[in-house]
């Protein structure tokens, strides 16, 4: 009997079922779209005002000083014991929002937000580690899927919840502390790795693409190319790997040693000018994305209080949850030439993405607002989905998830940035209406940045045809 469940628990389906069952569980939050209906109401009491310029920004600081550390610590510690910490962090927030009150505890909430999300990394890298390549792609479908699910039900389930069955609020959060107590139970369940990424490697061959990419990654004999557009460039798998390095080195430099080898790799990496504009647009897109996300309940609260209006949040999430996955799954199917339209998609769908928080300012309807959020969300969900695919296809799984984290690093500090300027009490401190004119003003912002740049593009592109053109004839 141990050596049947040995086998199983070395299998790839064993890890898989565990850590779906603890996204599930962790994504399962039905009370998240009626936060800001919950802390105006008179559960907690609390301003519009001390919501959006004292609580909800210290959910931006946290992350922000909590990420990169996490992301080492979460390697080196081989995931497990941050998913341990994830479901903690998830747990002592619902506990504070059930029981706490005050500016100061709801601060603490944030706070302790802010490290479950930084967590986040954990529950994406853990599976990696624990399945061989060949289930990469299987295994990363099922893990994203689940929560898509999870947060859809979720939306869903607390709107059905709110208006059929007139649950308070206050329960909706006890549901959800259990639910994310479930998540915790089921990361107890996981088998412990025994490799991680950058600390703990066991490099016997090349390494595979990036694995939610691997359908549509470009990989040679010798395995994927490096981050560099030309041929000569250095290969991601060739010289020395961080585990190679640090066993010529002395013990107490491995991690040293790791670092050095992570920053030649993003230094490598944006040296291709096509990843370097592509992480651009992901960068400052995601800053203004999370801010909207952050505060799109509060603008709705404040076009139809929710203490006199009938609140429709939950309906709103799950139909955008589902058009952003409509959209991601319709780029698998669009046959586009990335390299010359690429950043002109970028700038049309970005301007789509302004035009949509400019309707949110300028109208006063609340079903308005709703459709300009779903509009905002579906194109940002086409873009980051193009954006992944054009940084994941040419790098290995170590180079697209050190890019992916530097990328939300930076998009963290612009979106720190934004806050402390814009809705922070110790900055501006605007008002939630003038807040998404400024949100407005940003996103046209980056449009213009790659439609600039597209029409730079399709002029050189031109040129260089026209040239080899008159070569031709004149040979």
């Amino acid at each position: 009997m141990d050596c049947w469940k040995g086998a199983v628990c070395r299998s790839w389906i064993y890890p898989t079922v565990i850590i779906c069952a603890n996204g599930f569980f962790s994504a399962m939050r039905p009370s998240e779209s009626f936060l800001t209906p919950y802390l105006t109401g008179p559960d907690k009491n609390l301003t519009i005002e001390e919501v959006t310029n004292q609580i909800f920004p210290v959910w931006t600081y946290s992350y922000l000083a909590l990420l990169f550390p996490v992301f080492l610590i979460t390697d080196y510690a081989r995931y497990k014991p941050v998913l341990h910490l994830q479901g903690i962090s998830f747990i002592i927030t619902w506990f504070l929002l059930l029981f706490a009150h005050g500016v100061l505890a709801m601060q603490m909430v944030e706070f302790f937000y802010g490290m479950a999300t930084a967590t986040e990394v954990a529950y994406y890298a853990y599976i990696y580690s624990v399945v061989s390549p060949d289930h990469y792609q299987r295994v990363t479908s099922y893990c994203r899927s689940i929560t898509l699910v999870a947060a859809t039900v979720a939306a869903v389930l607390g709107q059905l919840l709110v208006s059929l069955a007139d649950v308070s609020y206050f329960h909706l959060n006890a549901i959800t502390l259990a639910s994310v107590s479930l998540a915790f139970v089921c990361s107890f369940f996981l088998p412990m790795p025994q490799k991680s990424m950058f600390f703990h490697r066991k490099d016997v061959s090349p390494t595979p693409p990036a694995p939610d990419k691997a359908a549509v990654a470009s990989v040679g004999p010798d395995g994927p190319s490096s981050c560099h557009e030309d041929e000569g460039s250095v290969s991601a798998d060739r010289g020395p790997t961080p585990k190679a390095q640090a066993d010529n080195a002395e013990p107490q430099n491995h991690v040293l040693s790791v670092l050095v080898q992570l920053s030649k790799d993003l230094r490598d990496c944006y040296s291709s000018r096509k990843l370097l504009y592509w992480s651009l647009w992901w960068a400052l897109a995601t800053a203004g994305f999370n801010q909207v996300l952050n505060y799109i309940q509060v603008l709705w609260d404040f076009r139809a209080p929710s203490h006199s209006s009938a609140v429709y949040n939950g309906a709103v999430e799950a139909i955008a949850t589902f058009l952003g996955s409509a959209t991601s799954m319709a780029v698998g199917y669009a046959k586009v030439n990335w390299d010359l339209s690429g950043e002109l998609v970028l700038g049309i769908f970005s301007a789509m993405d302004a035009g949509s928080l400019f309707l949110m300012y300028f109208t006063d309807n609340i079903w308005a607002c709703y459709a300009g959020y779903l509009a905002f969300k579906a194109c940002y969900m086409l873009l980051i989905t193009i954006a992944t695919f054009q940084i994941a296809v040419n790098l290995s799984m170590e180079r697209y998830a050190l890019m992916f984290g530097f990328n939300n690093f930076v998009a963290l500090v612009i979106q720190t940035i934004l806050t402390i300027v814009v809705v922070d009490s110790k900055g501006l401190g605007l008002d939630i209406s003038t807040q998404f004119l400024i949100y407005g003003c940003y996103f046209a912002f980056i449009a213009g940045i790659f439609l600039i740049r597209s029409v730079y593009t399709f002029i050189s592109t031109k040129r260089r045809n026209n040239s080899a053109v008159d070569e031709s004839t004149d040979h």
